[in-house]
């Protein structure tokens, strides 16, 4: 039922990939899991292994399909992130995640220093503050932190629900996995790669927020069929769109993939409309729509690169719970 349902997911969208994935995946690989971040698993190489074949540079590449290597570099290196970010705090309290939703923001804002902060990742996330302040303005860098703390927002509201073991309604669900994604922070990097930051007036009209929301959104939904039956192993079902529609309509699972996958399309619908009748932006509108065609990129590159890879289709993919707890806690 998986492998079919997630079949007719389409996107009529451009599919472009960055020339340079396999060299930012060697630097990964052999420079940060083996090398500046490999304390995190250092006698753990089946765990290191793991996060090797999920391949983060290459889901760099697909929505950052222009970018030259040394700005594809830091979107890289946020990649690694998500990763080691999402599978420590999965399993974590939301008041774990309040605190080290504090302390990212403040190593990322330079307020507070790698030493004197109580994050294992705080050294990631400062290499990440020095190099992409070296392609994107104040202003941009600040919409990309902004977008991060909505990330964290939504992922301590996922533990709440976790926690009490109860679902929230489906429009509240859509919402959360909306921003927990973490989705919206990339797509803030987009003037890494275009070098045209927006105006503030165009940059925050509401058709381009609606179009950034869509682009979760449908990648929500894929992502809900994609890993229910991971969900299901790891107590993660309280915000899995696809169960909460289960459980609120009383429906069987194959019924609750397939309204996930109606109101996908109704997203995709409304994305293509919203794309095909842009307002006038002036002398901004071939910018506009450029960073459009980006955005729509990020839907059409994740399907392609996710469908190919074991974390994303398996539960042998991700790493156990425990290893992660341990390294992250000592």
């Amino acid at each position: 039922m998986n492998a079919h349902l997630l079949s007719q997911f389409h996107y009529p969208f451009p599919m472009l990939k960055n020339p340079s994935a396999e060299a930012l995946q060697e630097l990964t690989d052999h420079q940060w899991i083996d090398g500046e971040y490999l304390w995190l698993y250092e006698d753990d190489p089946d765990t290191r292994y793991k996060y090797k074949k999920t391949k983060t540079a290459h889901i760099a590449a697909q929505w950052f399909p222009t970018a030259s290597p040394e700005r594809l570099k830091p979107i890289c290196r946020f990649m690694l992130w998500t990763l080691y970010n999402d599978d420590k705090y999965e399993e974590g309290t939301p008041e774990e995640i309040r605190m080290v939703h504090k302390q990212s923001l403040a190593v990322l804002e330079g307020v507070l220093s790698v030493e004197d902060a109580q994050i294992p990742l705080a050294g990631l996330l400062a290499s990440l503050r020095t190099e992409l302040l070296q392609f994107i303005s104040e202003e941009s860098f600040l919409h990309f932190t902004t977008a991060l703390s909505r990330y964290f927002k939504g992922l301590e509201r996922e533990l709440i629900y976790k926690h009490r073991k109860t679902f929230p309604s489906v429009e509240e669900c859509i919402a959360i996995r909306e921003d927990s994604l973490c989705l919206f922070p990339f797509l803030e990097l987009a003037d890494v790669e275009t070098k045209l930051p927006l105006p503030a007036e165009i940059y925050g009209h509401p058709v381009i927020q609606r179009l950034k929301a869509l682009a979760s959104r449908m990648m929500v939904y894929y992502n809900e069929v994609q890993s229910v039956i991971k969900d299901e192993a790891t107590d993660s079902i309280y915000y899995n769109v696809v169960k909460a529609i289960q459980h609120n309509r009383s429906i069987s699972l194959e019924e609750a993939c397939l309204e996930d996958l109606r109101i996908h399309n109704e997203a995709l619908e409304e994305f293509l409309y919203l794309q095909n009748s842009l307002p006038d932006f002036g002398e901004w509108q071939d910018a506009v729509i450029n960073r459009i065609h980006y955005i729509s990129m990020t839907l059409s590159g994740w399907k392609n690169v996710s469908a190919k890879m074991e974390r994303y289709n398996s539960l042998n993919g991700f790493p156990s719970v425990e290893q992660v707890k341990s390294v992250f806690n000592n």
